[in-house]
C-alpha cells in the first residue's frame, strides 16, 4: 500500500487571499481553516499531513503548525527551507518528519529539487540536528545520481523525488524519458538504503503511472486534492485519490 500525505498549504493560500495580515488564523470569520481541512483529511484516510511554513509566510503561518500539532492524529511532515531559523522552529515543534526543500520568492509553489551538492554543509547541519532530536529528515531532490548518492552519504533516511518535470511532460513526447529517470532514481535510492517518497504535480490522472514507480513508500499531494475538494468536499477527494493510488 502506498501512503498518502495530504498537503494543506493551498487551503491557506485561499485564506490568505482574503485575510492576509490578520493576527488570528482561525476560528471566527477567518476561513477556510487548513487545520480543520487536515482533520477531515485524516478522517477520510490520509496517512499524514504535509504543511510548508515558507520563509515569506505566503500561506501557512506559524500558528497553523502549532494548532495542527495539537490536533493531528497521524504524522506531521513539515516542509521547510534549510535555514537556521527554520531548523530552530522545527526543533521546537518536533514534527514526525521534515522535508527540506528549496525556496524562491518568485515561485508559486516549490519548483525543482534541493541542490544537496551545492549546499552540502547546510544540509548536513540540518540532518544532524534532526537526527539528534529524533525527527526524520527527507530531502526533496531531483532524480539525479549525484544528489541521491550524497543524500545517503550525509545520513538522510528519506528522500522525496521531485516529480514535477515528469508531470509537466505528461502530454509530451518527453514523458517516457522523464518517467525512466524517476524509475532509475528510485532504484538507485533504494539500493543506497534510502526510503523513497515522491511528490509535485501528481493528480488523479497521472497517479496511475507514478504508483508503478518501484519502492515508493508515500506520495505527498496537495494542489489536485484541494482543487477536487471544491467540487466534492475534502473527504471524498481524499478517498478517491487513495483508491486510485491503491486500486
Amino acid at each position: 500500500m502506498i501512503l498518502l500525505g495530504v498537503n494543506i498549504d493551498h487551503c491557506a493560500t485561499v485564506r490568505q487571499a482574503r485575510y492576509r495580515g490578520y493576527d488570528q488564523t482561525a476560528p471566527g470569520p477567518v476561513e477556510p481553516d487548513p487545520v480543520a481541512l487536515a482533520v477531515l483529511s485524516e478522517r477520510a484516510g490520509a496517512d499524514g499531513i504535509t504543511i510548508h511554513l515558507r520563509e515569506d509566510r505566503r500561506h501557512i503561518q506559524e500558528h497553523d503548525v502549532w494548532r495542527l500539532k495539537a490536533v493531528a492524529k497521524t504524522r506531521i511532515n513539515l516542509e521547510m527551507a534549510c535555514t537556521p531559523a527554520m531548523i530552530d522552529f522545527a526543533l521546537k515543534v518536533k514534527p514526525h518528519s521534515v522535508c527540506v526543500v528549496p525556496e524562491s520568492r518568485e515561485e508559486i509553489s516549490t519548483e525543482g529539487g534541493l541542490d544537496v551538492v551545492a549546499r552540502r554543509a547546510q544540509v548536513k547541519a540540518c540532518i544532524d540536528a534532526m537526527n539528534a532530536a529524533g525527527i526524520i529528515t527527507s530531502l526533496f531532490i531531483d532524480a539525479d545520481a549525484a544528489q541521491i548518492d550524497l543524500s545517503a552519504e550525509l545520513g538522510a533516511p528519506w528522500i522525496e523525488l521531485h516529480t514535477g518535470s515528469w508531470a509537466n511532460a505528461w502530454l509530451t513526447p518527453r514523458r517516457p524519458a522523464e518517467f525512466a529517470r524517476l524509475r532509475d532514481g528510485a532504484l538507485r535510492a533504494h539500493a543506497a538504503g534510502l526510503m523513497v517518497n515522491a511528490g509535485h504535480g501528481i493528480n488523479y490522472d497521472n497517479v496511475a503511472e507514478i504508483r508503478t514507480l518501484p519502492h515508493v513508500r508515500e506520495l505527498n499531494i496537495g494542489h489536485t486534492i484541494i482543487s477536487r475538494a471544491l467540487s466534492t468536499g475534502i473527504e471524498e477527494a481524499v478517498r478517491e485519490l487513495k483508491k486510485r493510488m491503491n486500486p
